[in-house]
Parts: structure tokens; C-alpha cells; sequence
């Protein structure tokens, strides 16, 4: 049985053992060819309109990104070159300047390898038992489902998280829900294995009713147009994420808007997924989309020649992880599991987790203790791995048949977590990939000792945002207003925006009715300006009012609150 698996989901491991098992080891079919250069292109980093989105552009720009070389597509003289010998090109990487291509007919390996702009050619997936052109379409006798907007969730009761309360709240993020930030106008790219029956079922009713579902595409069968089969793994992770059905399951950013990629293969392990990968997230960028989530990891193959080995994973040597790291290079923000394999002979993280610019999660169980199943880091060149951690043992996700069950892996860990971090990255969007991530960071539980388990530990998004030199953009406080305090009524978090007019501290006070002091602590702010304060752990207090008085130098502003 392998050491390593393709889902970082412990359930899966016996059902994949029992698949690699089945098939047939035999001769490669499918193959990467490397380009020497992009000499010639039509395409230029002066019109980058012609392969990037605007929405793409504008990232750049906000993040002061320049274009450069890898941005250029593959020359798709070169490509023609390939097809021209009677390959079949699969998918483009730009990054990584290569297309994968399928052929039974070994003979044209020579043609093609005597091409004078091609580097090197090698394989990258056995041929299966039954080996046939990977690009034929699929389809499923399904009939869409009809939605309308008076049944589906509109997402404005988020807070009701049902089951799936303790793996949001664990590192509070719901206080950025609270504030109004659930992922609207960002955009997920989640790469996956499939996402079988997603369209149908009624906890992801708001992604289609609200289009938030912004494409989809399949880079393992590339004129298939269908993701909604194959595999149930990208379903169960999307529900941790985009999942909208209050008092049962509430994801970690019901609002953002959804690319759905399939770069997974599923049935087997190999190489090609790395480079399916890759095309995905440079479908990913060029699109425009925020966060990357892969619950996906690469350590052993079928193929038992190409199989990584401890010392690979440097953060600079596998396909998966530079091309991860190239995503990060354009601003994504790329969110990781670590994998599952803490209790076998190989109990390293995998491929792309040690990528050195990406948020690598780890598993713990509802009582934040480590996961025994979560891979263990460091990285091969000692650095920090996992990066944080969140709930992955017995974590709450969605099933194809319409309910919920647990389900206990770093796939589930991951998306748990990117949903927190593309909120918090929502409401400092001046912040960039790399300073969201090490705010995340240092706000993290054992931030000062970091070990080879979690990391640095479960992030506090409660605090989070002190680490970033941003601020929210006057959130909830108008041009003329001193004081506002939100939500209210609240449960056990609520937050106070104020604008001191010359102090550089602040004295936050909460009594109750009978003025006891239940709440007492000052912070410092920032003269002239909104500063955002969140106050959390009020869930043990009892229901009633409460009177929240902010004092800077003479000036005192008290407001009246309802817990609920």
C-alpha cells in the first residue's frame, strides 16, 4: 500500500489502496515536453490583455507586480509543431514553458524530441488497461436542477453555522462574518478531483442562484465540460468553504465566487497531475481569482520511477511546488493541505506543501489538539511546515446524497482555513498575499515556538489584523462619526470602530445592568482615524444589556448593547 495518497482525506486511504491495486502497470502513454524558449511569440508582456484578464491586471497593479517572461503563453507555433506528429496536447503550462501530450505511438517520440525548440521529453502517466484518448467529452444523465431565489439560502443568516460551528469559531473567524466580510467580490480557484453532484444539492443552492459559481473547467479530460462527476472529494471540500445552509452547515466564506477546477485524476497517481496543476492555477490567475484552495498532495506515483523522495521537497524542486510558488509570485494566495500521512513510514508533508511563499495547513481535532494523520514538517531545507492549522479530524462537510457527516483529513483542514483567510484578506485588501499569510501567522497559537506538528500553530483572526500596517477602510463608521459598535444584538463577539480625535489610547469598559464590570482593557490607536477593536469571549456572559464605554483623554461615549 502506498505511503502517500492523492485526497489528504483519511477516510479515502483504504478505497484508493484498493483502486492502485487494481490496475495494470504498463508502458507510458502520456508524456511532458519542455520548451527551450518563447522565441518568436505573438504574444507580448506590452499587451498582456491578450492572455490576462482585467481583473488579473488590476491584482498586478495593486500589488505593484510587474510583468515578465512567465506570463507569456507557451509559442503555439511549438504547440502545432507537437500536434503536427500526431500527439495530442492535453494542457500548456506558461510557467513551467511545457505541454503534456497523449500518444500510443511511440515512434513519433524521435519526431518529436528532433524538434530544434524542444528541450527534453519524458513520461508522465503509464498507459492504462484500457488506454484510450484522455480528451474524449463525458456526460451525465442528470437533469439540472431548478433553483429559485425564494428557497435558496441567501447567506444572510451565515452566523447560524449549525454543525459546523466549532471549526470557524476554533480560530474566530467568525468575527470578520460579523463585521460583514463572508468572501463578496473575492474569488476562490478550488483544485480538486471532481465535485460530483454539486449542482444538485440544496447547501450550495446560493453558489448558483447568486452566480457564484463562476466557471468551471477539467484540465485531467480537456474538452470535457462537465466536473460534476468523477469524484465526491471536491464536493465534500467546497462545502467548508462555500457551503450555505444555515443551522446545519455554514462554510468559512459563503459569498465569495467559485472557479471549480479539476486537475485530480482520482482512480490513479501520476506525474501529469503536477503539470495538470499547474495549467490550472495559470487558468486560476489569468481569470483573476484571489485564493487557490488544493486539497491535494504528490509524494509516490504508479509509476514508481518518478516518485519524489524526502530531499525534493525543498520548496524549488517539484513541478506541483515551483508552479504553486509561481502562482504566489502573482499574487494568489495559496492555501494548501499538508497531508495525512503523520502515522505512516513516510510522515512528511507532500508536494506542493513545502512551497516556501504558500499557507500550509495542518489538522487538529476539536479540542485543538494535534491530528495524529496530519503530515509533519519540516521542509527538506528546515522550514517551518505546516504553517498553521485548523479542524480536520472530525470536521462537518457535506455528502453527495444531500446531508452531512464527518469527515477527518487536512483536505478539510485546508479549505476550513482558506475560507477564513479570504474574508480576513477581504477586509484588509491593501495587505498582500505574503503579508496576509504572515499575519496569520503571528497570530497564531505557538507563534514564539513553532514545532514540526502544527507549526505555528491555530491562527486568532480576532487579532490577526494588528500584525498588518492597513486598517479596515472606515468600516461601518461614517464620515462625521466618532463611535459605532456592531452587531447588535451580538453573541459572543462585537466590534467597536472609533475615531479618537488626539489620544493615542483608548479605556474600553463593558458593564452589565447592575454595573458590574465585566470587561476592562486598553488599547492603543491611531489619532484621526477609524480603529477596529473586536472584543470576543462574551459568549459565557448571560443574556441582557450591556453598556460599552470607550474613554480617550476627557472624551467618554458610552453605547448600549443586547446579548443574545
Amino acid at each position: 500500500m502506498k505511503t502517500s495518497n492523492r485526497f489528504f482525506t483519511l477516510f479515502l486511504l483504504l478505497l484508493t489502496a484498493i483502486t492502485l491495486q487494481a490496475q495494470v502497470p504498463a508502458a507510458p502513454s502520456r508524456y511532458v515536453v519542455f520548451f527551450r524558449d518563447k522565441n518568436n511569440s505573438p504574444y507580448s508582456i506590452n499587451n498582456p490583455s491578450q492572455f490576462l484578464s482585467q481583473r488579473a491586471l488590476d491584482r498586478r497593479a495593486r500589488y505593484n507586480i510587474a510583468l515578465d517572461q512567465y506570463d507569456i503563453p507557451v509559442n503555439p507555433q511549438y504547440v502545432s509543431g507537437i500536434a503536427n506528429t500526431g500527439a495530442v496536447i492535453l494542457n500548456k503550462s506558461k510557467w513551467l514553458n511545457c505541454v503534456t501530450i497523449w500518444t500510443p505511438d511511440t515512434s513519433i517520440l524521435s519526431q518529436i524530441t528532433a524538434l530544434p525548440y524542444v528541450q527534453a521529453l519524458g513520461p508522465v502517466a503509464r498507459r492504462k488497461a484500457v488506454d484510450k484518448n484522455p480528451v474524449m467529452d463525458f456526460a451525465r444523465d442528470i437533469t439540472p436542477k431548478i433553483r429559485s431565489k425564494s428557497t435558496a439560502k441567501s447567506g444572510n443568516t451565515a452566523l447560524d453555522y449549525g454543525l459546523g460551528a466549532n471549526q470557524i469559531t476554533m480560530f474566530n473567524g467568525q468575527v470578520f462574518h460579523l463585521l460583514g466580510f463572508m468572501g463578496q467580490g473575492m474569488q476562490i480557484a478550488v483544485l480538486d478531483a471532481g465535485f460530483s453532484n454539486t449542482d444538485q444539492l440544496d447547501i450550495f443552492d446560493s453558489l448558483y442562484v447568486n452566480n457564484q459559481v463562476l466557471g468551471t473547467k477539467d484540465f485531467v479530460n480537456p474538452t470535457n465540460t462537465d466536473v460534476y462527476q468523477f469524484n465526491t472529494h471536491g464536493t465534500y471540500v467546497l462545502s467548508c468553504i462555500g457551503g450555505n445552509l444555515p443551522g446545519v452547515l455554514v462554510g468559512t466564506a459563503p459569498k465569495a465566487g467559485f472557479w471549480l477546477l479539476r486537475t485530480e485524476e482520482g482512480a490513479s497517481e501520476n506525474l501529469i497531475e503536477e503539470y495538470n496543476w499547474s495549467s490550472g492555477a495559470e487558468f486560476a490567475d489569468s481569470v483573476g481569482a484571489d485564493v487557490i484552495n488544493s486539497s491535494l498532495g504528490y509524494t509516490e506515483f504508479d509509476d514508481t520511477l518518478v516518485n519524489h523522495v524526502y530531499a525534493d521537497l525543498n520548496g524549488d524542486k517539484t513541478p506541483i511546488t515551483r508552479a504553486a510558488d509561481f502562482a504566489a509570485s502573482r499574487g494568489m494566495l495559496v492555501v494548501n493541505s499538508a497531508g495525512n500521512s503523520g502515522t505512516s513510514p513516510w510522515f512528511h508533508i507532500g508536494a506542493p506543501a513545502d512551497a516556501d511563499s504558500i499557507l500550509t495547513i495542518g489538522a487538529v481535532d476539536s479540542t485543538r489538539a494535534y491530528a495524529t494523520f496530519s503530515s509533519k514538517g519540516p521542509s527538506a531545507d528546515g522550514r517551518v511546515k505546516p504553517n498553521v492549522c485548523a479542524q480536520g479530524r472530525n470536521a462537518w462537510v457535506a455528502n453527495v446524497s444531500g446531508g452531512i457527516m464527518k469527515g477527518s483529513g487536512t483536505s478539510f483542514s485546508s479549505p476550513i482555513m482558506a475560507g477564513a483567510v479570504t474574508c480576513f484578506w477581504q477586509a484588509y485588501p491593501s495587505s498582500n498575499n505574503m503579508q496576509i499569510i504572515e499575519a496569520v501567522q503571528r497570530s497564531a497559537s505557538q507563534y514564539n515556538n513553532p514545532d514540526s506538528l502544527m507549526g505555528y500553530g491555530i491562527p486568532n483572526f480576532a487579532t490577526a489584523g494588528q500584525f498588518l500596517t492597513t486598517s479596515v477602510d472606515n468600516i461601518a463608521l461614517d464620515k462625521d462619526e466618532i463611535l459605532n459598535i456592531f452587531p447588535n444584538p451580538f453573541y459572543s463577539t462585537f466590534n467597536i470602530v472609533y475615531r479618537p480625535e488626539k489620544s493615542k489610547t483608548i479605556d474600553v469598559t463593558v458593564t452589565d445592568m447592575a454595573g458590574k464590570k465585566v470587561f476592562s482593557k486598553n488599547y492603543p490607536v491611531t489619532p484621526g482615524e477609524p480603529n477596529s477593536i473586536v472584543l470576543t469571549g462574551m459568549e459565557n456572559n448571560p443574556k441582557g444589556q450591556y453598556v460599552v464605554t470607550v474613554k480617550s483623554g476627557k472624551q467618554r461615549i458610552s453605547k448600549t448593547l443586547m446579548k443574545e
